[in-house]
């Protein structure tokens, strides 16, 4: 739980506060979100939303570093949302993390293949949502890597190949082999630094293998690298790599 401001290390605040917009139809959810991050030092919360279409709107006039993104919603559910604030190239810098009341929601995995950083349980602690927030506003990282992993798996293995497999598929091939091997261990979970301890590289070297890859396969972040890699059948559902 929160145990007061100031923070040091990894989720230590900015000089420039991040800046939040929280998209949920329930008045207390979203105002229970407001209260816990405006508990912790360079966070705040610069305007909340009761449906998609109002996230959508608000997200491009406030231009948050993150929304929080309800999936459930009225008039525009959170999918829709975060899908069509993917495509707003005026909105690249704004990251999407969904919020989900349980670890297997159907939707979750489309709203991440919608172009979605990740996600967030809604009954997370305090400490563990502040860093969420954090980690998905540096656009290089999945939430709970292990849990996305554990999602994208149930969802590819049980549903129908999509519309746009196939063209993933194809996208796949035209990476190079160092390429691939990086994709596999993003689709596994592992951060930059582990990719470069694995492969001997810097993880500085990793993010430029990391942009090429996202700009062969048209990904805006690495939600939907893993997407790619499980629907393209890069990676195969299994166990986590040691």
């Amino acid at each position: 739980m929160a145990s007061g401001n100031g923070r040091i290390g990894p989720d230590s605040p900015r000089d420039v506060p991040l800046r939040v917009l929280v998209a949920d139809d329930q008045d207390l959810v979203r105002s229970g979100f407001r209260l816990i991050l405006l508990s912790y030092d360079g966070i705040e919360v610069v305007g909340e939303a009761r449906d998609g279409e109002q996230a959508v709107e608000l997200a491009r006039r406030l231009r948050p570093d993150v929304v929080l993104m309800d999936i459930r919603m009225p008039h525009m559910d959170g999918i829709e949302a975060t899908r069509t604030i993917r495509n707003d190239t005026a909105l690249d810098e704004v990251h999407v993390l969904i919020l989900t009341t349980f670890d297997l929601d159907e939707y979750v995995y489309d709203a991440l293949a919608a172009g979605a950083s990740g996600f967030l349980l809604k009954d997370a602690d305090p400490d563990e949502i502040a860093s969420a927030v954090r980690v998905v506003s540096q656009g290089d990282a999945l939430i709970a890597p292990s849990i996305t992993r554990r999602l994208v798996e149930a969802f590819v293995a049980s549903r129908p190949a999509s519309a746009g497999a196939a063209g993933r598929t194809a996208a796949l091939r035209a990476l190079t082999d160092r390429e691939r091997e990086i994709l596999v261990y993003v689709a596994r979970g592992l951060s930059n630094d582990e990719i470069g301890a694995r492969l001997f590289i810097s993880p500085a070297t990793v993010k430029t293998h990391l942009a090429r890859i996202m700009a062969k396969l048209d990904a805006h972040d690495r939600a939907q690298l893993v997407v790619a890699a499980y629907e393209g059948g890069l990676v195969k559902p299994g166990p986590t790599l040691p």
